[in-house]
């Protein structure tokens, strides 16, 4: 299956969940796609790869094909995570509840700031990040989130892996190293504010030189006051 669809499937996920929560039974590709914001032709060939699922002059059916997909990502079983670095970015992560109605639990929070160890976040206790080995062990973790500053993001990663941890979500603006087997995928928040702040700058300087054009005209048309 081809890495964009593999990216997308989460994102059918969620619109099928959007849709069965609403009471909607079945829907067509074009609802779907709609949902998902993806044409509906990159929807149909997409689902290809999982099977024929949907049927001719009625649709998909939304819980059938929301299980399907949630099998093929993997996550119709419970998936225990560890967040490591409890900042104000830890907390929010370590509070937010749609993790577990979408089969991920988190099962401990790691901190190497011995100050932090022992404070409450939700239902869990912050344990010092000297024990990920024990924390992976006994809740057979397989992914990790690392939530620390950039200086001390590799050095976390590397106490991971070693630990048995092979997927890892990084949110420290940094490039991680790994070996080869693990899994890293980076959520870099600034990146994606400064690609916004991009196209808010293509949009103001469009903006500009149209206001510029209107200008031209109404200076050269008798009677219209320009701007």
């Amino acid at each position: 299956m081809p890495e964009a669809t593999v990216a997308r499937l989460p994102v059918y996920l969620r619109a099928l969940i959007t849709l069965a929560e609403r009471g909607t039974a079945t829907c067509s590709s074009e609802e779907l796609a709609t949902a998902a914001g993806v044409n509906s032709a990159k929807l149909r060939k997409d689902l290809s790869y999982l099977g024929s699922y949907g049927t001719r002059g009625v649709g998909y059916d939304v819980e059938y094909l929301r299980y399907q997909i949630a099998r093929e990502i993997g996550v119709t079983q419970d998936w225990p995570v560890v967040i490591v670095g409890i900042g104000n970015l830890g907390h929010a992560l370590a509070n937010y509840s749609g993790f577990s109605s979408r089969g991920f639990r988190i099962a401990a929070l790691l901190d190497a700031d011995p100050a932090r160890a022992g404070d409450r976040v939700g239902d869990l206790l912050v344990s010092d990040f000297d024990q990920v080995e024990a924390v992976v062990a006994e809740h057979g973790v397989a992914i990790g989130v690392i939530a620390t500053p950039a200086p001390a993001a590799q050095d976390v990663c590397d106490r991971l892996v070693a630990a048995g941890v092979t997927s890892i979500l990084n949110f420290a603006p940094t490039v991680l190293s790994v070996p080869e087997g693990v899994d890293v995928r980076k959520v870099d928040l600034s990146i994606e504010l400064q690609i916004l702040a991009y196209h808010e700058q293509r949009k103001a300087l469009a903006d500009g030189r149209a206001v510029g054009l209107l200008d031209e005209l109404a200076s050269d048309l008798p009677g219209v006051v320009a701007r």
